[in-house]
């Protein structure tokens, strides 16, 4: 048996998310609704003689995607030999694409059998795609756009993959501001969605303790190409917001998107922001922010240290 990393990426918006919800009444049957099930039923092609598990570092909701996330499995050969990575990759994708499943494999390596590829991650990015709408005067200037046109132009391109905000005032100053407020140690209980799963460490009172290490928001781009590109320019703004944690609550990432673009579009204030992190309830939520939709949301990154995925020198070999 020897234990395989997978470097995966996905586009999540017709997927359940990427965890399979099979019960245990319905094993035998895979999840083809989400990433993992559809990992292992690529999987399958090589035969192996074990059951097939895929372990995962992280977990994404439906309509998140992932430029990059890992998972690590075990599969042991027919004749005890160790598949060749490159191999795997290739026919993994290959399969993948036959099946007309939007996953990837971008990588895959041979790991120490202790490796795990979610207690070993030492932090994981995010990025949130948002495109604010310009004002109708400044949009309009040199292009033939119309204010019906304005408020309805998405980039076919774009769709389900970035949030498209029209809103009248955004200060991007006051956004710089707010993500400063979320960085370091906090009790987020109040950026936490409540999940369906049950766990009993969702009971202690550390469990919604998280360190925030980085928010970065930069100018964005368009995905857009040729006119489209032109056109979506002249119509938004594009920001990315990157954060970057050891781990996150359920739904924490949108929670705090959601609360920074409500703030730069004057809904709340700072204040509001404060009494949300220094008095955490899932009562304290304030209703007049929306949580941003999944679709904007990407896994960037899942870190790890170098030497966590060495193998023993006489393996290696």
């Amino acid at each position: 048996m020897h234990r395989y990393l997978l470097n995966i990426s996905y586009i999540g918006t017709n997927f359940r998310g990427i965890q399979k919800t099979i019960n245990k009444l319905e094993e035998a049957r895979l999840d083809t609704n989400s990433i993992q099930g559809c990992l292992e039923l690529a999987l399958r092609v090589f035969r192996p003689k074990n059951e097939i598990q895929t372990v995962l570092s992280s977990r994404t909701d439906a309509g998140v995607h992932a430029l990059h996330s890992t998972v690590h499995v075990d599969l042991e050969r027919s004749d005890g030999k160790p598949y060749d990575t490159s191999t795997l990759t290739g026919v993994l994708n290959r399969t993948l694409d036959k099946h007309k499943l939007p996953i990837r494999i971008l990588s895959s390596q041979r790991v120490v059998d202790t490796f795990h590829c979610r207690y070993h991650a030492t932090g994981r990015t995010y990025l949130y795609r948002v495109a604010v709408a310009k004002s109708v005067s400044e949009a309009s200037k040199g292009s033939s756009l119309k204010n019906k046109g304005y408020e309805s132009f998405v980039p076919v391109e774009e769709i389900d993959r970035c949030y498209f905000l029209h809103c009248d005032n955004f200060d991007v100053e006051r956004l710089h501001g707010a993500a400063r407020m979320f960085l370091g140690l906090h009790d987020f209980r109040t950026f936490m969605s409540v999940s369906r799963q049950k766990s009993p460490s969702r009971d202690h009172p550390m469990f919604t303790v998280r360190k925030i290490d980085e928010i970065n928001i930069r100018p964005g781009q368009t995905l857009a190409l040729g006119p489209n590109a032109k056109l979506a320019t002249q119509t938004y703004d594009y920001w990315d917001i990157e954060i970057k944690a050891k781990s996150f609550l359920y739904k924490q990432v949108r929670r705090i998107v959601g609360t920074l673009l409500a703030l730069a579009n004057s809904r709340i204030d700072e204040r509001c922001i404060y009494q949300m992190l220094t008095i955490p309830s899932k009562h304290n939520w304030d209703s007049r922010v929306v949580v941003a939709p999944a679709c904007g949301l990407y896994l960037c990154r899942v870190h790890y240290r170098e030497t966590a995925f060495d193998l023993p020198e006489e393996i290696s070999q």
